[in-house]
């Protein structure tokens, strides 16, 4: 460590994959609330050269604020191990399992926690013809926001026609109806449950835009479907092996009562943007931006 009074942050931002703008500004963001409570920092926008760029400004903490591929999959969080500077967020190996959208299923049902039927596909197989009875969704199994989201109604005439940038292989979920939740697990303790309300799909602009979507915090749900959010949100983020912060998506049915709850996937780096959902549920639980930011530093550490 420095001989400064705190440690020389740096927000680590921006990045390669395709949520490099939803990054640049949970970064600023966070460099902003780090420095208000009394914090040096850094701004680094991550690109090939990050390595360097960190051994220049020689931070005593890292603060992850990628998002997606290479910052989000244990590739960022390998080079930050490798050059032995304490980091905040997953480690390794938890966001290398986290963001694998399959792998994470596995986890969860080993845990005993609901989720619906999904499996894994080429490309050219879920062009060619259904590969599971609609309803389902199409994603890639390892991006994040909503990025690369196709929904395949009952009345689609045929398969979906995906993008020319979707990965060879992706992800087909059964389709769960009913209302968007999401948990932000902050330590050992379960912040809040959030009911997630838009027009339509909860897409990327549902979630960056403003006024894509409505957050009704506390979610205006039965006392036991809140309670089994906090609670499958977070055996989810022990199960994965999360450290710091994560924030674990849902999907309920309420004609179904708690049978209808399933956990879609756990994001182990949680947008902080201006309309992001973990800083919401933090200020519920009386934790300011600037607390929730330097908590984050205080937990920084290697081989996490």
């Amino acid at each position: 460590m420095s001989d400064r009074t705190s440690p020389f942050v740096a927000v680590v931002m921006g990045g390669l994959s395709a949520e490099r703008e939803v990054s640049l500004s949970t970064g600023r963001g966070c460099a902003a609330a780090l420095r208000e409570a009394g914090y040096d920092v850094a701004e680094i926008d991550a690109g090939r050269d990050l390595a360097q760029k960190l051994a220049e400004t020689k931070p005593d903490v890292i603060f992850n604020a990628l998002h997606g591929r290479w910052g989000e999959d244990g590739v960022a969080q390998g080079l930050f191990e490798w050059l032995g500077i304490p980091y905040t967020h997953s480690g390794l190996l938890a966001s290398a399992t986290a963001i694998d959208k399959e792998r994470t299923k596995e986890i969860y049902r080993a845990a005993g926690l609901p989720v619906v039927p999904s499996r894994l596909a080429s490309k050219a197989a879920v062009v060619a013809d259904h590969v599971m009875a609609p309803p389902y969704v199409v994603k890639p199994y390892n991006e994040g926001s909503s990025v690369g989201v196709y929904l395949v109604n009952e009345a689609a005439n045929g398969p979906p026609k995906l993008a020319d940038d979707m990965p060879d292989m992706v992800m087909v979920e059964a389709f769960a109806p009913g209302r968007e939740l999401t948990t932000t697990v902050l330590g050992d303790r379960a912040l809040a449950v959030t009911d997630i309300v838009t027009d339509g799909w909860y897409d990327y602009a549902a979630k960056y835009e403003t006024g894509g979507s409505r957050h009704v915090i506390p979610a205006q749900i039965p006392a036991e479907i809140e309670a089994a959010c906090l609670d499958y949100a977070l055996r989810a983020h022990q199960a994965l092996g999360c450290r710091g912060i994560s924030r674990t998506d849902f999907r309920w049915d309420e004609a179904r009562g708690l049978d209808g709850l399933v956990l879609l996937e756990t994001n182990t780096q949680p947008g902080m943007t201006p309309t992001s959902l973990t800083p919401e549920q933090a200020e519920y639980a009386g934790i300011s931006f600037a607390q929730l930011c330097a908590q984050l530093v205080e937990d920084a550490s290697c081989q996490r």
